[in-house]
């Protein structure tokens, strides 16, 4: 991605905030990029922290700025009140970076017209350290130059991955966008079970920490299938095979993760609209 594209973020909370030092870490210019951020607390924070250029809304912005990408890093309820704020100041050449959950391209294309480039993304938490993924998908005003640039923004917080189907976002969402109050949610049962076997809370804590982010380590840096590994570490008539008899029978943890996995998907329809 050139260093010199002008970035307009939108937003700077946690995931806009992830996102913004990622960029200056990979040696975006801080003068490249203006930043709306209302919150003053939040706006002399990154002006001390990062040196960016800051304002608290959309007309505050230079008469001549001319943002190349516009991130809008803002949460879904407020969108139908900011976004139409930045209409004047896209340029057919701009593209727009969403990754607000449950506004679709479609809203994008109503507020800020039928033609404007959109690429609507779903990233999640992990990002915060750099370990993010993301699924994007592309209107068909976006140019390769654009997508190309997009992917370069988001490569900041992660791995990032294109579906063709804005559909497809929905089940990205249910299982990567939420994902990780899953994992996090089987440490603290990791953790509580232990305790039920008689271990000391914070031992259980960590042991369950520890496994859960290790495990996922290994299964990231590994050429190997998730099932190869489980397999891998079962060793028959074990210990891990009698708690894969529970977890694995027919009223087990796949059942439980279908229904959870579906009922995220279908919240994620109706936010969408």
């Amino acid at each position: 991605m050139s260093k010199s594209l002008n970035i307009l973020l939108v937003g700077c909370g946690k995931m806009g905030g992830a996102m913004l030092r990622g960029w200056l870490a990979r040696g975006i210019d801080a003068t490249a990029v203006r930043v709306v951020e209302p919150f003053d607390q939040a706006a002399d924070a990154l002006r001390t922290e990062l040196s960016v250029p800051v304002v608290s809304a959309a007309d505050e912005l230079e008469p001549d700025y001319s943002p190349d990408i516009v991130v809008f890093a803002v949460k879904p309820q407020g969108m139908e009140e900011i976004v139409p704020a930045y209409a004047g100041s896209l340029t057919e050449n701009a593209v727009v970076l969403s990754i607000a959950a449950g506004r679709n391209i479609g809203f994008f294309e109503n507020h800020l017209g039928q033609g404007v480039a959109v690429v609507r993304t779903m990233p999640n938490t992990p990002a915060a350290v750099g370990r993010g993924i993301t699924a994007a998908c592309a209107n068909a005003a976006v140019s390769a130059d654009q997508r190309s640039a997009c992917q370069s923004l988001l490569e900041a917080i992660g791995e990032v991955v294109w579906v063709g189907d804005e559909a497809l976002i929905d089940p990205v969402t249910a299982v990567s966008g939420s994902g990780p109050a899953y994992v996090f949610w089987m440490i603290e049962c990791l953790a509580r079970a232990g305790e039920a076997q008689g271990l000391p809370a914070d031992t259980a804590e960590k042991l369950a920490r520890a496994t859960v982010a290790g495990s996922g380590e290994l299964a990231r840096l590994s050429n190997e299938s998730a099932e190869t590994l489980r397999v891998n570490v079962t060793s028959p008539g074990g210990t891990t095979a009698a708690a894969l008899e529970v977890l694995m029978a027919d009223d087990g943890l796949a059942k439980l993760m279908d229904r959870a996995v579906a009922a995220a998907t279908r919240r994620s329809r109706e936010l969408a609209g």
